[in-house]
């Protein structure tokens, strides 16, 4: 007999859900993205589907039409009524009973949600608090999947700290990135993060960033930094999706120089919502 268990209810297998037999569920089998808009207008669509389209390829999720996601995404955000909108979508391998092996012809999964996005326009000037935290994660952190238990832990080793990032730190005590962030440091006119390597996200608004900061006079340097030359930078700042550009004002528990966001912090803010407006 093959049953399954929900809670304190028994079925037989066969009667399933497929959604329960998700293998995004049962390995993180999947890849997904996070895109966000700004008045009304999704921005940088085609970065993100050129980079889900690159995670799917690297794990080898074929089948999914590229331009039906987008579509998708256009439909769910009208929808959803546009305006200020987070939207997360993910495809997983498909649905099938448990084996780490599975039929190669399985149609794959797709899920998304689009919720109004809140942000505290506070922030940009005060900053936020983060903390480092061991990098735990996977060797191919530049695939954008499901497989996120790591960061969870670190985020929530951040929580219990008061702080709103964990800085994540590799066995070689450099900084790769944030749990769910890209890091960035400024030095002088310099402004510093990780180059992108196996074990570091492509991270769209890095990219914008990296961008912006040659409009505002900064010379990019891409190289690794340890958690003390970080706590003695001029200023410090994270990039997400969510929330583009945001200050790092306490680092692991030192107040980062004045403790508030810095010039140059604040001049890749206001470049960085040009592009916005296209």
């Amino acid at each position: 007999m093959q049953i399954a268990m929900i809670q304190d209810s028994i079925l037989p297998l066969s009667g399933l859900d497929a959604a329960y037999l998700d293998r995004g569920i049962f390995f993180g089998d999947g890849v997904y993205e996070v895109l966000r808009s700004y008045n009304g207008r999704i921005f940088a669509l085609d970065e993100h589907l050129d980079r889900f389209a690159a995670s799917l390829a690297a794990v080898e999720i074929h089948g999914v039409d590229i331009d039906q996601v987008r579509r998708r995404v256009l439909e769910a955000f009208e929808a959803a009524g546009g305006g200020q909108a987070k939207i997360y979508f993910h495809v997983t391998r498909g649905s099938a009973p448990r084996d780490h092996l599975c039929d190669e012809n399985l149609n794959p999964n797709f899920f998304l949600t689009a919720t109004e996005l809140r942000t505290d326009p506070k922030v940009k000037d005060a900053g936020i608090a983060v903390s480092i935290h061991p990098d735990w994660r996977w060797k191919r952190c530049d695939i954008k999947s499901l497989n996120l238990l790591a960061n969870v832990l670190a985020r929530r080793d951040a929580a219990k700290k008061g702080c709103a990032e964990a800085i994540l730190v590799d066995e070689s005590q450099l900084i790769t990135e944030g749990a769910g962030s890209a890091f960035f440091a400024i030095f002088g006119r310099s402004l510093r993060t990780c180059p992108l390597t196996a074990n570091v996200l492509p991270s769209i608004t890095r990219k914008f960033v990296i961008e912006a900061a040659a409009g505002v006079g900064l010379d990019v340097v891409e190289k690794p930094l340890s958690p003390a030359e970080a706590a003695e930078a001029d200023e410090l700042f994270i990039g997400v999706t969510t929330q583009d550009i945001v200050p790092v004002t306490r680092f692991d528990g030192k107040t980062v120089s004045s403790g508030r966001c810095g010039q140059y912090t604040n001049r890749l803010c206001e470049r960085f919502l040009a592009f916005t407006r296209g």
